[in-house]
Parts: structure tokens; C-alpha cells; sequence
């Protein structure tokens, strides 16, 4: 590990997406030198993926090509060599889709250690998978795998307890448990398991590289508290099978800290993209982990991501199973959490309600708006375009007026602004819940497409009763592998978020007002009322 300051330093992150892989070069000022994406469904058509997926016929299964993702890594070093000289990198690490398993057989490390850099790594790595097709986050095929698990784990609760999550479709341990089922012959020919994030450091460095310790929370495998896998889930994958979780394991290996140097790049990154043989690489982790680290943010604070879905992240030191959200290890403050809530219905159901209204403009649907109270005058409404996850309720709208009477429809302004008040006190509700103090100092940073709507962050204000930010860093998961390779690269001994002094810049966007605050905080009990019996209807 380096140990002083190197003049001219550069770090690159690198997040591998379901549509994309990113690079980001910053330097030991923090500056972003270069950076470059691939995109999978335009610039790798010949693997004929639907934006770097395939969706199979029975609506459930859904996996991306392995070797897609090798010409993509090749494919992104080409770019950045272009921009950037790539030897003066003193470390990488980054993140991948979280969630998503690769299988390697029992040549890869043969072939890993012996790569040609005249040939593509699609090619040298061709016969080092025993599945070619990786299942990832949007898969939900393993419902039946997800109910095995709960039972024998003992409930829900009692799995979320153990991994910080009840079993949920696209884990992987349900995913393995799948293959363990229906292939067996490709489980009993795997040499090793890796998630997308380990993944990609084992190409890196030419050798198998562990799962880290904030990935392996969404699994339904570890023990988060005691980091390390748990037998009682081990078993349970393997369908209680004899010997079969001592396989398990030693498939997966063992699990990693965060800031782990995992060893340098291999000879065929140094001779092919001129990498230098001292470049480390740091354990990659969850691309939602990553975020985390790249909007440095700290104990206390939350993250609301606004786009399609919305995603509300907390760093927290409780540690507060919740069936309906996920707990992980912090990836740069290793004895806290990473609390996160994923909401289904997002913008598509905002912009609905806002077509509804027949208003094009979001200026004209803040007039509408202020034509009622903050509180709605005690009206409350629950809108769902889809099947929601958190609370888990059939698609479907349902209003509420101040006496808590279901009624079929509201005004026109009353459901201008019932739609934005239900998705706000729905994400304190429940990050609450998940061990969030609405009571206590921490900003909230606001994320996405919808980050720049002045109204829905000013009832994010008054609900959570907290300042809300924006902030300038547009790639917070490949931009977080950056900054952690500079901080376990450069200066270790250091504070992660003394390291990273400086590397995000938040602006002021909205206030709470407080008579408004207490407005929803008098709110919000009757809105967890209501919302406790929509689920019963």
C-alpha cells in the first residue's frame, strides 16, 4: 500500500451498471481528470442485449452476457488510454450492479494468470465460465427459492435479522440456490462464485477476489453483525444438503473488509493499456454502496435519489432490521450501516398525476399546488402505478379525506399535492422505521432527474423537518471507487471523509419551514394508519 504522497497521482473508479460501464480519473486534488462510459446496447449490438439485458420468454428471468461485460472493460480502457495516461494510476476501485452472480469454472485462473495482451480478454477468458449468461438484480425468478429461505430461517424478520434483508427475487443467494436446483451439473463444475463486483477486480488482478463485507449484505448469506457467512443460510441454499454449504463457501471464499488491497494489476492491463505494475486494486463493492461513499455521506445523513424509482439511502450506526428495507455494511465507516429503501412508483406516477391535472409544466403544477395548505386540509392519498414494494400493495390509487373516509376521487389541487406529500412522508415513514432520527442533525441530499424540482424538495424540507442540498457530482458510483482508491492508496490512516475533504460540493436548495413541520410531524401518524390498512383491502 502506498504509504506516502506520490506526485501526480491518479485514481480511477470504475462502475459497472446494467446499461453501462463508467471510468472516472480524479487526481490527489480530487479533480476529475477524464472519464468515459461504454454503452452496451449501442456500442457492444453484437451481443443483441436490450440495453445490456436479455428478458427471457417467461417474463421472469433476466441476465446479461458475461463476455458483453469483458469487451466492455477492454473497450473503456481503449477510451480512457486516449484521454489519459493511464500509468500514472496508483489505484482503482469501484462497484458493480449489485445483486448479480458470475461462475467461474475450474480453468479461469489458469487463463486469468496467462492472458495475452494481443488477445481480447472475451476471447482469452472463453472457456472460464460454466454459465455465459449472469443473473442479475431485475430477475424474478425465484419466488419459490425466496419462500425456502424465509421458512428456514425461521420467518422474514428472522433472515433480516441474520442479513439485513427478509429474501427478496434478485438476491443471490436465491439465485444460487436456483442453479444449485435446476443446474446442478454447472454448480458442481463452478470453481468459484463471484458478485459483478468481485468480478471485475478478479480480472484485474489475475486471481479469485473475495465478495467485500458491503456487497455480501445483498445476498441473504451473511452475518452482517459478524461478518462472515452464515451457516444457517449456507445450508439453506444448498436445500440442507450434506456437505454441500462446506461447498458453498469455499465457492464463494472468504469475505473481505471494504478497504482491502486486493493485489496490483495483472501484466496484461500493464502491457496492453500501459498500467503500471504498482498500481493497487481496492475491493469494489455494491454500485448503491458506492453512491454512498461518492456523496460522502456521513453518519445521520440521507440520500433520496428522485428518478423513475425513488431510493432513499441512510448512514446509520443502529443496527434496525426492516422487513420492507435493507441493511449493509458501510463501505467507508466499517462498524456503521447502510440503510436503503426502494420505492417502486417514482416519477412515472408523479408525471401522471401532473398530466391528469392537464398541466404541461411543472411552474403551472406549483400554481395548482399552492392553491392548498401544506397538510392538504387533512386529505391523504396513496398512488401506485405498479405493484409496490415498500408498502407491499397492489397497484392502484386511494384517497382518504380529513375524517380518514375512502373516498373515489379528489379535487384537482388537493391531488396535485396529495401525490407529492404521500411519497415524502412514505420515505420518513419508513426510513424511521429502518432506524432513521428524523430528530436528529444530518442533511438530506437530493439525487436524480427530479432534483432539480424546487417543490417536491421544498415538502421533502417540511416533511423530514432537515435542509435539503443538491450536489455537483453527476456519477456518485464510479465517482465513490475514485475516491476510495485515493483514500486506501494515498492515506489510509486517514478519515475517509478527511481524505475526501472537498470532493462533493452541496448547495443550499431548500429549507424546512417550520410551521410546516409541525404540520407533518402531526401528520404523519394518521398517514401510517392509513397506510396500514390499504393493506389489508
Amino acid at each position: 500500500m502506498c504509504a506516502v504522497k506520490a506526485v501526480g497521482a491518479k485514481f480511477l473508479g470504475i462502475d459497472l451498471s446494467t446499461q453501462k460501464i463508467k471510468g472516472i480519473i480524479i487526481d490527489d486534488a480530487i479533480r476529475v481528470v477524464a472519464s468515459d462510459s461504454v454503452d452496451f446496447g449501442q456500442e457492444l449490438a453484437q451481443y443483441r442485449t436490450e440495453s445490456g439485458i436479455y428478458r427471457y420468454k417467461d417474463g421472469m428471468t433476466v441476465t446479461s452476457p458475461v463476455k458483453m461485460w469483458l469487451d466492455a472493460i477492454d473497450l473503456l480502457f481503449e477510451k480512457l488510454a486516449r484521454k489519459a495516461d493511464l500509468s500514472q494510476i496508483h489505484g482503482i476501485s469501484g462497484c458493480g450492479q449489485q445483486h448479480g452472480t458470475v461462475y467461474w469454472s475450474k480453468c479461469a485462473i489458469k487463463k486469468l494468470q496467462t492472458l495475452d495482451c494481443y488477445t481480447s480478454l472475451s476471447k482469452a477468458l472463453e472457456d472460464a465460465f460454466t454459465k455465459e449468461e449472469s443473473p442479475i438484480w431485475m430477475d424474478s425468478s425465484t419466488g419459490d427459492e425466496c419462500q425456502h429461505m424465509e421458512k428456514a430461517l425461521g420467518g422474514p424478520l428472522a433472515l433480516a435479522q441474520i442479513t439485513g434483508s427478509r429474501a427478496f427475487h434478485r438476491f443471490s443467494g436465491q439465485q444460487i440456490t436456483k442453479v444449485f436446483r435446476e443446474q446442478r451439473h454447472i454448480f458442481d463444475a463452478t470453481e468459484h462464485i463471484s458478485l459483478v463486483s468481485s468480478f471485475l477486480p478478479t480480472v484485474l488482478t489475475g486471481h479469485f477476489v473475495g465478495i467485500d463485507e458491503g456487497d455480501g449484505g445483498g445476498m441473504n448469506l451473511m452475518d452482517i453483525c459478524k461478518r462472515c457467512w452464515s451457516r444457517d443460510c449456507l445450508r439453506a441454499a444448498v436445500d440442507h444438503e450434506s456437505g454441500e454449504d462446506a461447498k458453498l463457501e469455499e465457492k464463494l471464499g472468504k469475505l473481505i473488509p471494504c478497504s482491502e488491497v486486493v493485489g496490483n494489476v495483472s501484466r496484461y492491463f500493464c502491457r496492453r493499456f500501459s498500467f503500471s505494475p504498482n498500481c493497487e486494486v481496492v475491493a469494489f463493492t455494491g454500485d448503491n454502496l458506492s453512491s454512498l461513499a461518492g456523496l460522502c455521506l456521513r453518519s445521520g445523513e440521507m440520500a433520496i435519489s428522485l428518478g423513475t424509482s425513488d431510493t432513499v439511502f441512510i448512514s446509520t450506526d443502529e443496527w434496525k432490521p426492516y422487513i420492507e428495507g435493507h441493511l449493509f455494511r458501510n463501505p467507508v465507516e466499517s462498524n456503521s450501516f447502510m440503510g436503503m429503501l426502494c420505492f417502486k412508483n417514482g416519477s412515472f406516477t408523479r408525471n401522471r398525476i401532473r398530466e391528469r391535472a392537464g398541466v404541461s409544466t411543472w411552474c403551472q403544477y406549483t400554481h395548482l399546488v399552492a392553491k392548498t395548505p401544506p397538510g392538504n386540509s387533512g386529505n391523504i392519498g396513496f398512488y401506485f402505478d405498479d405493484n409496490e414494494i415498500i408498502p407491499n400493495v397492489s397497484k392502484g390509487d386511494y384517497r382518504f379525506d380529513s375524517d380518514g373516509n375512502k373516498v373515489e376521487s379528489f379535487a384537482t389541487e388537493i391531488e396535485v399535492r396529495a401525490v407529492l406529500e404521500h411519497q415524502c412522508l412514505a420515505k420518513r415513514l419508513h426510513a424511521e422505521r429502518l432506524g432513521y432520527d428524523s430528530g436528529g442533525k444530518g442533511d438530506i441530499i437530493a439525487t436524480g432527474g427530479a432534483s432539480s424540482n424546487e417543490l417536491i424538495l421544498q415538502i421533502l424540507a417540511n416533511v423530514f423537518g432537515k435542509p435539503v442540498y443538491v450536489i455537483n457530482i453527476a456519477d456518485s458510483a464510479a465517482f465513490g471507487g475514485a475516491l476510495r482508491a485515493k483514500h486506501v492508496c494515498l492515506n489510509h490512516a486517514a478519515n475517509y471523509f478527511d481524505s475526501s475533504a472537498g470532493a462533493v460540493e452541496r448547495r443550499l436548495v431548500a429549507e424546512p419551514q417550520r410551521e410546516y413541520v409541525e404540520v407533518y410531524n402531526r401528520m404523519l401518524p394518521k398517514y401510517a394508519e392509513l397506510e396500514a390498512r390499504i393493506l389489508e383491502m
